[in-house]
């Protein structure tokens, strides 16, 4: 067992104007989503909790920078303490986050952004093999239905049951925004 003090930081994954340029960018769930991670924000801004801004990039198309759609949602308010770009799932392998933790004291992150079962999952399975302890915040993250090569359409709402059940308990806390403003004090 760690004696070490908690440490928090909220990181916001991909949370990007890209996303309106792809093909199964769904509106439908937005709205609700982008209250619960405002609060979230300003939650840990309010607890001097670092926020840390993550965008996915790529070479080409709308997650290039060129493409000028690299840019937060209005949703994310205030000035991050960190921003990383990544071209991973997750939100380590390609870029100097962990260094960046591990100079900060940081050992518990919040995950909240976009999509829930692919880069935020990643980013909490991987999170947690490094040793963090890991709050994720499935309100605060946003999917779009998903079709299986079996036919079968799964809508956000079994997106994100499916990654509650597989992440709770063995990579991550699952919690409202409530519960992990609750946890990311000392």
């Amino acid at each position: 067992m760690s004696t070490m003090p908690k440490k928090s930081a909220l990181l916001v994954i991909d949370v990007q104007k890209s996303f309106l340029e792809t093909a199964n960018w769904d509106a439908a769930d937005y709205d609700a989503f982008a209250g619960k991670l405002r609060s979230l924000i300003a939650g840990a801004m309010a607890e001097n909790v670092p926020v840390v801004h993550i965008f996915h990039v790529e070479p080409e198309g709308p997650f290039s920078r060129e493409s000028g759609l690299v840019a937060p949602f209005d949703c994310v308010i205030g000035e991050p303490a960190a921003r990383f770009e990544k071209s991973a799932h997750n939100a380590f392998t390609t870029t100097g986050l962990g260094l960046w933790l591990s100079q900060q004291g940081i050992n518990h992150l919040t995950i909240s952004g976009i999509r829930t079962e692919q880069c935020c999952e990643t980013t909490a399975r991987v999170a947690s093999d490094l040793g963090y302890a890991v709050d994720f915040v499935t309100e605060a993250t946003l999917s779009q239905a998903l079709s299986h090569a079996n036919g079968r359409t799964y809508s956000p709402a079994e997106i994100k049951e499916r990654t509650e059940l597989v992440l709770d308990g063995r990579f991550a806390r699952i919690v409202d925004v409530s519960a992990a403003l609750g946890g990311m004090a000392a």
